[in-house]
């Protein structure tokens, strides 16, 4: 059973009540610290305008994980799938065992799957082949895909043209690829997610390309507990800090933070199917 989680704010020590909604399209509920009281974590959230969030499920274990806390409250969904990292414990058994987790209604995403060179934790051969059957099967159940790309997009991007059209459409997650990488991905019909790395000083080229994005391809997201945008570098994320990124990406795109929450809501909303309301955004 779900439940539904406290929407007034005004309590809170997070209030701001100049902040929009706004969707964490990224995080890990599921792993430690979050998963120690993720009651309080999506509270938090809550409280700061995060109107949902999508944990994500990394292997067979932690996607049950990931499913089970999306399971406790209505505005937290999941996505699972095998991580690169994990491509080595990934065979047909715990294949079709992700696949009838992908079937469950609050799953809205299939990933992240991709392609993970720099840390090469399973190998590159293992991750190659998981990635294309996991790509079709993403296909197969109708479900967006959320890519996981490092000091890897040319074989990434190649794999994905190659297996191209996606239909229900996908993600490149937690962006760190160049221009190029950036205009292959649109060309597939994919969004861009924007973590909280945009905030960091020498990170220009991510900011220079968020500023060129169209604003219809744009999605946030923490991938907490990793990746801290400034002022939290050195701690735990968590999804209430989701707002410090949406503020960095309004001021590079130079609009308003209320149109940069409208617009990654709609997006989230309409690539994912989140059944949230965007009627009532304050005006731009």
């Amino acid at each position: 059973m779900t439940t539904p989680v406290e929407t007034n704010r005004a309590h809170s020590p997070f209030h701001d009540p100049t902040i929009p909604a706004l969707v964490d399209s990224h995080a890990h509920l599921e792993l430690e610290p979050l998963c120690t009281d993720p009651a309080s974590v999506v509270l938090r959230a809550t409280h700061v305008g995060v109107v949902a969030i999508i944990t994500v499920g990394i292997d067979l274990e932690d996607a049950q994980r990931a499913l089970a806390i999306a399971d406790q409250f209505d505005n937290v969904f999941a996505c699972v799938g095998f991580h690169p990292h994990n491509a080595k414990d990934c065979d047909d058994r715990t294949l079709e065992a992700m696949q009838h987790l992908a079937e469950h209604p609050k799953v809205k995403g299939y990933g992240e799957i991709g392609l993970d060179f720099f840390r090469n934790r399973s190998p590159r051969d293992r991750q190659l082949a998981v990635f294309a059957d996991q790509l079709a099967l993403a296909k197969k159940l109708g479900k967006p895909v959320v890519i996981h790309l490092r000091d890897a997009y040319g074989e990434g991007l190649r794999m994905l043209e190659e297996a191209a059209p996606f239909p229900a459409g996908g993600v490149i997650h937690c962006f760190s690829g160049n221009r190029d990488d950036a205009q292959r991905a649109l060309d597939l019909g994919f969004h861009i997610s924007i973590p909280g790395t945009v905030t960091y000083k020498k990170n220009d080229l991510l900011r220079g390309i968020v500023s060129t994005l169209p604003e219809n391809r744009i999605l946030l997201e923490t991938d907490c507990p990793f990746l801290p945008p400034e002022p939290f570098r050195g701690k735990d994320n968590e999804p209430a800090y989701l707002i410090h990124t949406a503020r960095k990406v309004a001021e590079v795109r130079e609009v308003s933070l209320a149109r940069i929450a409208e617009a990654t809501t709609v997006n989230a909303k309409s690539l994912f199917g989140l059944p949230i309301h965007t009627h009532s955004f304050p005006k731009k």
